[in-house]
């Protein structure tokens, strides 16, 4: 538990993960004050118990009065794919944003910052999606805060993304696969990504510290798909394996239109593997590792 009640202000609440960190802020005891764009309030039904205020990261005007009174902040606002005829692009959200919030925090005398980044963020990498998010770490650990840095591989849980996209494309029996499916990911659950977040607060020890972060199983994207498909029972399911050179014309071809499922940065994201070491990680926030199996079969139950 929390010692004493922090006052928590969220960037990024209405999202996958910001909702679990949402929960387990409270189980610690913490008050939570989050940020929501106009029109996504209703994404926070059921959590009648907590703050809302209106606002957007990339516009700097406002958000110190948002945050004034918090003495915590979580900056969990990402995107994986952007938009530009709305000016959401990488730069805009990931790294302006997070200077914007870095800012109007300081300004009010927050005392800790947590940061949400992503696993493979590192200079010069190939896709804009990790150069983006390192330029905003870059302005993390540039503050006078006391931050605090997670990057995360694959998160899933219950209204993930990713794995459960998979699991549909599994239960329909058809799933395509980036060239030979041999990249690797570190899937860890979202409940435990939250749990280290509100932990973090109170952890001395995790000042100035980034974590790479990801679950005990290391899998290739083709293991993966044999994984949901025996937890869910489907007796068999048509691997497509794709080829990259011709995903990658394709993806360029298609950026323009927001329905197509995949753009050029996702594919050089998607073409490497996203493993780690999560020793640290589960060692310092006390957690006990999650076989992947065995949370895919409570996500998937």
């Amino acid at each position: 538990m929390i010692s004493t009640p922090h006052r928590v202000f969220v960037t990024g609440a209405t999202g996958f993960v910001g909702l679990s960190v949402i929960h387990a802020l409270r189980a610690h005891g913490a008050v939570v004050r989050c940020l929501v764009r106009h029109g996504s309030e209703q994404d926070l039904r059921g959590l009648e118990a907590i703050e809302r205020v209106e606002g957007d990261v990339r516009n700097a005007h406002g958000l110190a009065d948002a945050i004034a009174g918090c003495d915590v902040v979580i900056h969990l606002v990402g995107i994986i794919r952007e938009h530009r005829s709305r000016s959401v692009t990488f730069e805009a959200v990931h790294h302006q944003a997070t200077l914007n919030v870095l800012n109007a925090a300081a300004t009010v005398g927050v005392r800790r910052f947590l940061h949400m980044s992503a696993l493979g963020t590192r200079p010069g990498a190939r896709s804009r999606y990790h150069r983006t998010k390192w330029a905003a770490e870059e302005k993390v650990r540039e503050s006078p805060l006391a931050w605090t840095i997670f990057r995360p591989s694959i998160i899933y849980g219950r209204g993930d993304g990713f794995v459960t996209m998979l699991a549909g494309m599994v239960h329909r029996g058809v799933v395509p696969l980036i060239g030979d499916g041999h990249q690797r990911v570190q899937p860890i659950p979202v409940e435990q990504v939250a749990e280290a977040f509100a932990s973090a607060i109170d952890l001395p020890a995790t000042v100035k510290h980034t974590f790479d972060v990801g679950g005990p199983d290391t899998i290739t994207m083709t293991a993966l798909v044999d994984l949901i498909r025996a937890v869910t029972g489907k007796r068999r399911v048509l691997k497509i394996h794709v080829p990259v050179r011709f995903l990658r014309m394709v993806a360029q071809l298609f950026q323009p239109f927001p329905s197509f499922p995949i753009t050029p940065d996702q594919l050089l994201m998607l073409e490497a593997n996203n493993t780690c070491d999560p020793a640290a990680f589960f060692t310092t926030f006390g957690l006990t590792p999650v076989a992947l199996r065995a949370g895919l079969a409570r996500m998937l139950d």
